[in-house]
């Protein structure tokens, strides 16, 4: 089944199960974690951070040359007694001018950067990674990004605790009650965004909000409580593959037939890709399905001896599989399965966050898939490599503690219990509350990771308020990080410019 924990977590599940049933291995690998986290600096004894600093960058969107302030600078997060608990890093891109809007960004995890937003989808600048046929190793030089959206809006990339260069001050038992949890995230990071703006003079600014994946997860919880705690209003909302509700994405597939719905259209999608033949139209057949015919024959399971036979049939049909495969697995494909089942013949595994992205698979011969995610490790050098040079080189922005574009330790250590309501809630309420307030749900068509199909039955289950065209759901070509793919890219920054223009 599916689970949208960050960009590089997923995998990792499955290889612990392999080392838990491999005691001598476990003690290797528990032997080197404690050397590793005993070879870690101390945070609290590194230097402080450097003062902002800014530097004037030029980029080209769409045939223009636009001049702007790149500024690398940090903001304190306080306990209640004013003293400085964690200091968080941001790089803002600014453009002079009038009545500009200023747009917010974070990624997910949690453990995750701003990273991929900043360099992959929005930024001026951007770096290749996440498409199929990239590599690690290729030069990560950034270069113009035609898809930023820094025409239009002012950016502020936020790392949170953990992540990027973002340190805390405070024991690792106090770092995990402060910060690594659901509601302390939401009440610090929505702090730094009304933090950033005082000390910006941006409050009477337009303002939006952005987060990838666990990010998106974040952004309905921070735009309610900025409404309803810190009193500053989002304009809108642009939840890029975003984890909304866990527990639809993690209920019980034995009764339940959610977590197969949730799957088949877009492993539709991935087989109509290779052929294709992926299209709107195609794929509004394959939802149709799956709402209707597909559900209802889950549901009569043995009380009607032809639905297994139906579905067999049809999934088959759709998802390009061994028909012997789909029966044993009597129509219900799960995604790890899925993944090393459609490229076998190939020695090759697929990728859960885009399906159709492959690498080759070091245990071709093992009953479970050893190795981390295909996408996840690869994506590590050239992002780590580029944003560490962009900071400290071309701004001068030195420091000397690690960058972490991904965070094993910040996911290992997250208080997870509340996780399960999900955001929906939150989504509901910062609707109901602005009339005006918009917002933009984009997923890629081949992501397994936080399927598209699961914010369409969200959203269809919200009540009509008002114009049905605020909250919107709109899928790419693609995977989780479907502005890799210049199409897709252009298609999101265009429906984007739309939301923005409407408030």
């Amino acid at each position: 089944m599916s689970s949208c924990l960050p960009k590089l977590f997923l995998a990792a599940a499955a290889l612990a199960t392999a080392l838990i049933a491999t005691p001598a291995l476990a003690d290797d690998t528990a032997k080197d974690a404690n050397k590793e986290a005993q070879a870690k600096p101390d945070e609290s004894k590194l230097p402080p951070f450097p003062a902002d600093k800014t530097v004037k960058q030029t980029t080209t969107i769409g045939g223009k040359t636009l001049s702007y302030d790149a500024t690398v600078g940090s903001l304190p997060v306080l306990d209640e007694k004013g003293k400085t608990i964690a200091d968080v890093m941001f790089i803002a891109y600014t453009v002079p001018g009038k009545d500009r809007p200023v747009t917010f960004a974070l990624n997910g995890g949690p453990g995750a950067s701003s990273v991929y937003l900043n360099l992959g989808a929005l930024g001026p600048k951007r770096v290749q990674f996440g498409a199929d046929g990239n590599s690690p190793s290729d030069p990560a030089m950034p270069i113009d990004n035609p898809g930023s959206w820094l025409d239009f809006t002012d950016l502020v990339f936020i790392d949170p605790v953990g992540t990027g260069f973002s340190r805390s001050r405070v024991s690792e038992d106090e770092t995990k009650k402060k910060f690594y949890s659901i509601q302390a995230d939401i009440e610090y990071l929505s702090r730094i965004v009304y933090d950033w703006l005082v000390k910006n003079n941006r409050l009477m600014s337009r303002k939006y909000l952005v987060g990838e994946s666990y990010g998106g997860f974040r952004g309905p919880r921070i735009t309610h409580y900025l409404q309803t705690r810190l009193g500053v209003a989002m304009n809108g909302n642009v939840l890029v593959s975003p984890y909304l509700d866990p527990g639809v994405q993690n209920d019980n597939g034995d009764l339940s037939p959610l977590p197969w719905m949730l799957t088949l259209p877009t492993i539709t999608a991935t087989n109509l890709e290779r052929q294709g033949k992926l299209t709107d139209a195609a794929m509004a057949q394959v939802i149709e399905y799956t709402r209707g015919d597909y559900v209802v024959d889950l549901l009569k399971g043995r009380s009607d001896p032809q639905a297994v036979e139906r579905i067999v049939k049809r999934v088959t049909e759709l998802s390009g599989l061994d028909p012997v495969f789909v029966r044993r697995a009597g129509g219900r494909l799960e995604t790890q399965a899925f993944l090393r089942e459609v490229f076998r013949n190939e020695g090759k595994l697929g990728s859960r966050y885009d399906a159709n992205i492959t690498e080759w698979d070091p245990f071709p011969f093992s009953p479970d898939q050893r190795t981390n995610d295909p996408l996840l490790d690869a994506i590590i050098a050239p992002t780590t490599t580029a944003m560490v040079d962009f900071v400290t080189r071309t701004v001068g922005w030195k420091y000397v503690g690690r960058y972490n574009a991904l965070s094993y330790d910040v996911n290992r250590l997250w208080e997870r219990k509340d996780e399960p309501r999900g955001s929906v809630q939150e989504l509901r309420q910062s609707v109901a509350i602005d009339a005006k307030l918009r917002v933009l749900i984009v997923h890629g068509w081949g992501d397994l990771s936080c399927p598209f199909m699961a914010s369409k039955l969200i959203v269809d289950q919200m009540p009509l308020m008002g114009d049905p065209n605020r909250v919107q759901v709109k899928e790419y070509a693609g995977g989780h990080m479907f502005y890799s793919r210049g199409d897709s890219q252009q298609a999101l920054r265009r429906d984007v410019i739309e939301m923005y223009t409407q408030h």
